[in-house]
């Protein structure tokens, strides 16, 4: 008789077989009650609680949550539209409104989200943030499985046995224990709690992990020119996301995120500089084209140099704090709501003159031209952040050689 026939063998199987289905049950049950990246909620007290600075799983908690909120108005872009954008402003009061923005998403991972936001909601309005060197199908979020994307009906459902199958996780589990335990560095609030914008409060502790303002410069720089957007492989993609929208009836605002001057600059030290004028020609046709049709498209510029992108950097200010940055990258939220009151004509938000300029087919030349100027300017009376972009594409070059 063959040892795989006996009946130890068997009864052995059998033991290991049921007491692994117990361990695996008893895991995911666990994970998924506990959920401590909010996987599955929305509404519920679990969304209260406190968070860890960085929050983990956030493409599934936003795409779960616009499910289950249905929001007429949805903010789309990366991570400068998800600390930037806030949801709660005047010019939306009584309507529901979400930020499914997401760190480190690509024009690509935007696309997706947009398409997830036409399956489980009807929407008037889309708020879109986009930037040139993110202008790209490459992978962005790595979070956003295409799987979380809704595609067709029972969509909760088949979420469902998504939360299940990421509950049998091991960093989950240990993320669940330490929240038992009342170990999970529970700092700040989901951006949940803000309808998808992040939590302003925990903006202040150490930027992306350096330390505070003045070090994130650098490196925040060393990224932005680091990109490959943009692409004429992505321009299509966007341009059959837009027209879908429109054909669902929705109201299209894009805008380029004010970056810091500096950010900009470098891309010009790069050799990024035509490129980026074609881009925002393109977008300024898109728009066009798009209201020859009947949709209302419109597409508007806070990036250049102007009042409040063209703010001193604390390596010559010597100040501790930005009043209107984070860092180069990322805008402040009262920044955010500049920028919807420019788009949207609210009365109780007053930006600068020289902030903000509609993108139309009939004056990107103007524009352009006066966008040139601007950094001409700038690199006269910002000698210091010259200097420093400067060194920072020479680095680059250095290094790529």
């Amino acid at each position: 008789m063959h040892a795989s026939d006996s009946p130890q063998w068997r009864t052995y199987v059998a033991t290991f077989c049921a007491a692994s289905a117990l361990v695996a049950g008893a895991v995911t049950t666990l994970n998924y009650v506990v959920d401590p990246y909010l996987t599955h909620q929305w509404d519920t007290p679990q969304v209260q609680r406190l968070r860890p600075p960085r929050e983990k799983l956030s493409a599934w908690s936003k795409t779960y949550a616009m499910a289950r909120f249905r929001p007429a108005v949805v903010y789309l872009g990366n991570s400068r539209t998800e600390l930037g954008l806030p949801t709660r402003v005047p010019v939306f009061a009584g309507r529901d409104v979400f930020n499914s923005a997401l760190s480190g998403a690509s024009i690509g991972d935007a696309i997706a989200l947009a398409e997830h936001a036409r399956r489980v909601s009807r929407l008037d309005v889309v708020v879109w943030g986009i930037d040139a060197p993110s202008f790209s199908m490459e992978e962005g979020n790595t979070e956003l499985d295409r799987e979380l994307i809704a595609g067709g009906p029972h969509y909760l459902w088949r979420r469902g046995l998504l939360n299940l199958r990421r509950a049998l996780a091991l960093d989950m589990t240990q993320d669940s224990i330490r929240l038992l335990r009342g170990a999970f560095d529970a700092v700040c609030h989901s951006s949940l709690v803000f309808h998808g914008t992040r939590d302003d409060g925990c903006l202040d502790l150490p930027v992306g992990g350096w330390a505070g303002t003045e070090a994130a410069i650098l490196p925040r720089t060393r990224e932005f020119i680091r990109a490959s957007g943009p692409t004429a492989e992505a321009f299509s993609a966007f341009e059959a996301s837009v027209d879908a929208l429109c054909g669902d009836g929705a109201k299209v605002r894009l805008y380029i995120n004010p970056t810091h001057a500096m950010m900009l600059d470098a891309l010009y030290w790069a050799g990024k500089w035509a490129p980026l004028e074609a881009w925002q020609r393109g977008l300024a046709a898109l728009a066009g084209r798009q209201r020859g049709r009947g949709c209302d498209v419109r597409v508007y510029d806070f990036s250049g140099y102007n009042s409040i992108t063209t703010e001193t950097l604390p390596q010559v200010s010597r100040r501790n704090m930005m009043q209107h940055y984070w860092e180069t990258s990322h805008y402040r939220s009262h920044v955010g709501r500049m920028i919807l009151g420019r788009i949207f004509g609210a009365a109780d938000v007053a930006p600068p003159d020289d902030f903000g300029v509609e993108l139309l087919p009939a004056t990107m030349e103007p524009h352009l031209a006066a966008l040139r100027a601007g950094r001409e300017r700038y690199h006269r009376e910002h000698a210091a952040e010259t200097a420093l972009a400067r060194g920072v594409v020479a680095e680059r070059k250095r290094a790529a050689r």
